[in-house]
């Protein structure tokens, strides 16, 4: 998919380059990955997201069997509405 070919880090997405410590997070290209979908076929829940990405064929293979939370989800939308725009743009 094409978010594979952004660079995260000028866009500014936070998290695009990992802590030293603690528990890896998820990687922001497949959180937007996610967001994307959910935008083209018109599921805007972070919920409605998270069920998604636990039963749709499209989005586990898109996600590579990752399966976020929705407060994940609402999360990386709420801090990275600026960099979501300037991908989308």
């Amino acid at each position: 998919m094409f978010v594979d070919e952004f660079d995260l880090t000028t866009l500014g997405f936070a998290g695009a380059v990992p802590e030293a410590t603690g528990r890896p997070a998820y990687h922001p290209a497949t959180l937007l990955k996610i967001y994307l979908y959910g935008y083209l076929n018109r599921v805007p829940s972070s919920r409605r997201l998270e069920r998604e990405s636990q039963r749709n064929i499209e989005l586990i293979w898109l996600t590579g069997r990752l399966m976020p939370d929705f407060k994940t989800l609402a999360d990386f939308r709420r801090d990275n509405g600026p960099a979501i725009q300037a991908a989308c743009a």
